[in-house]
């Protein structure tokens, strides 16, 4: 008996596992991302309660609000550069070994990595940005009252 079946239907069973993966692969990098940005969230609340007297000296002293949320912005953007030289060659790696399992290949190019390493920047910028403005904007004389 013959059985017939439209070649598209026939293709997309073949990738049907792998597009299953990519929708638990986006689910699971959502929530990494969600909770990465809470451990940042609190990791600045933190540090801006701890330098709440260097923030109100700084300003008495004449530094802007600018200057202040650089001066909170810069260190995670330090560390978030250390963590992507660190990443992007493992990722690259992997994805290269993953990426040579399927007949017709692709490079990966140079530019992805860079793109994701933006965009890990920014994440990280408009999550602290909220705590760095706060102290920023926070009156000196409160902050220097207990001294």
């Amino acid at each position: 008996m013959f059985e017939y079946k439209f070649l598209d239907d026939k293709v997309e069973s073949f990738y049907k596992q792998e597009s299953q993966l990519a929708q638990l692969y986006k689910i699971f990098a959502a929530i990494a991302i969600f909770l990465s940005c809470l451990g940042l969230y609190g990791l600045a609340s933190f540090m801006a309660v701890q330098r709440i007297k260097e923030v109100g000296i700084r300003k008495v002293l004449g530094a802007t609000a600018g200057n202040i949320v650089y001066l909170f912005s810069r260190e995670f953007v330090v560390l978030i550069a250390i963590a992507f030289v660190v990443a992007a060659p493992v990722a690259w790696y992997f994805m290269h070994r993953w990426l040579q399992d399927y007949v017709y290949r692709i490079n990966i190019s140079w530019w992805l990595f860079a793109a994701g390493g933006l965009v890990s920047i920014i994440i990280a910028l408009i999550t602290i940005s909220f705590q760095a403005i706060r102290a920023a904007i926070a009156n000196p004389v409160k902050s220097l009252r207990t001294e």
